[in-house]
């Protein structure tokens, strides 16, 4: 109820019913107001207020396009720099897996050349020991054989002393001293 009055008296105090008597009298309010806004449209247009308006709207939405075409230009700027700085970091990133497949291949290379180097030392070194092991087992035999012709030719010392007498082992040292005289000259 209390909203329904409300609105009736929004109604009944609209502006068309404040207005009494006729109207192009300068006690209707609506004629003053009518009035007042002509005066008022009049200094505007007397002023060029709109011209100036329009001129301040042209100069600024000169001002907007000229910003726009900058944007524009810094726009496609900034598109070129980047597709430069993309092609770049493409040719670096080529230049970089070339140099890594060519360390790797490097490194293979050395890998290889380091185990043939390592075959041939391996190799050199089983050769080296070989030699040694023939020359330990040469001069081992050497040695068994100077003993053994040591001990053969004491064996028979100790045999001749005991059955040749003097008179035989002066003639023995006379024929050895003529064969040794005959090869010697």
């Amino acid at each position: 109820m209390k909203k329904l009055i409300a609105l009736s008296l929004v109604l009944s105090a609209s502006p068309a019913f404040a207005a009494s008597g006729p109207f192009f009298s300068l006690r209707n309010t609506d004629f003053v107001v009518l009035i007042a806004f002509l005066i008022f449209v009049g200094v505007l247009l007397y002023l060029k207020v709109p011209g100036t308006l329009m001129g301040m709207l042209d100069k600024r939405a000169s001002g907007i396009k000229s910003e726009l075409e900058e944007a524009r230009a810094l726009r496609e700027e900034a598109q070129t720099l980047l597709a430069s700085y993309e092609r770049k970091q493409k040719e670096v990133q080529e230049q970089a897996d070339r140099i890594v497949a060519a360390a790797k291949e490097e490194a293979t290379v050395a890998a290889e050349e380091a185990r043939e180097d390592l075959k041939k030392s391996i190799a050199r070194r089983i050769a080296a020991a070989e030699g040694q092991i023939a020359s330990a087992e040469a001069s081992a035999v050497k040695e068994v054989r100077d003993q053994a012709v040591t001990i053969a030719i004491q064996a028979a010392r100790d045999v001749i002393a005991k059955q040749m007498t003097a008179t035989e082992a002066n003639k023995l040292i006379d024929e050895a001293i003529g064969q040794v005289d005959a090869k010697l000259h």
